[in-house]
């Protein structure tokens, strides 16, 4: 696991309190992870997420993540857990507008520390969200506690991939995307069978170049304008920004960094 020493949980909430959370947002849409809908149902369907459970979101954002598996997985409630309130407001905002608050339910929190209950969760869900979290021991523990027995544990993340990050790449990166560190395939399949969890999946996506590629594509050919608005139209700061994603793009193509999917059930 790559790790840097410069970024913590203040850093994070920064910027998902500002214009670089807007930007995600652009670009991915509300779903702020890699292959949005068809990530989500992927990962749904190869871990049997299904009508009348309940679940545990684990960095939840905005919630939209939660709001799929209710319509689109027939799920019966949602409990989402974040540390940063702009974002938990926001989702419970557009919870409300979209008649599912009654359903879902947002705790503010530190995802290694939620203060729900033990064992009371179908599953506990992530997509994309837990290379922001400094301790992953005490996360993937936190999510074996919350599950119940034969209940699931699913989630998609950021990973270093199989030809490796050097020190230099892995500084760079990380300092970027404000992760504290990047977990491997490896390191979360010791994780979770550490937590009393048998691992069914623990795979590479695919998905990271591809969609790299499509974002970049998109803030260049279509969404300039409304980029630029979003961070008061500073031309060397888009310039700056457009230069660390190409770098991203560039460990992505060389199999450096990946998309993971893990899907786990607790013994």
């Amino acid at each position: 696991m790559k790790t840097t020493q410069s970024i913590g949980l203040s850093d994070v909430q920064a910027v998902y309190s500002g214009p670089e959370g807007d930007l995600w947002e652009l670009v991915m849409g509300h779903q702020i992870h890699i292959g949005g809908f068809k990530s989500s149902m992927d990962l749904a369907e190869k871990a049997g997420i299904g009508k009348g459970m309940t679940g545990i979101d684990l960095c939840c954002c905005n919630g939209a993540g939660m709001r799929f598996l209710l319509r689109f997985r027939n799920v019966a409630r949602m409990t989402g857990v974040d540390a940063t309130e702009t974002v938990v407001e926001r989702g419970r905002r557009r919870c409300e507008e979209e008649g599912l608050s009654d359903r879902i339910n947002f705790v503010l929190a530190d995802v290694c520390e939620s203060g729900l209950p033990d064992g009371k969760a179908d599953f506990v869900w992530g997509e994309d969200a837990w290379c922001y979290v400094v301790d992953k021991p005490k996360l993937i523990s936190e999510a074996a506690r919350l599950t119940k027995r034969g209940g699931t544990i699913a989630f998609t993340d950021w990973v270093e991939g199989p030809a490796g990050l050097s020190e230099a790449e892995a500084e760079r990166f990380l300092k970027f995307m404000k992760f504290p560190n990047v977990q491997d395939v490896q390191g979360y399949r010791e994780l979770l069978a550490e937590n009393g969890c048998n691992v069914l999946l623990a795979e590479n996506t695919g998905r990271f170049a591809p969609y790299v590629d499509l974002y970049l594509g998109m803030l260049d050919m279509q969404l300039t304008y409304d980029a630029l608005k979003i961070i008061a139209f500073n031309t060397e700061l888009m310039q700056s920004l457009a230069g660390e994603m190409q770098f991203m793009q560039q460990l992505a193509h060389s199999n450096k960094i990946a998309q993971a999917l893990f899907v786990a059930r607790k013994k």
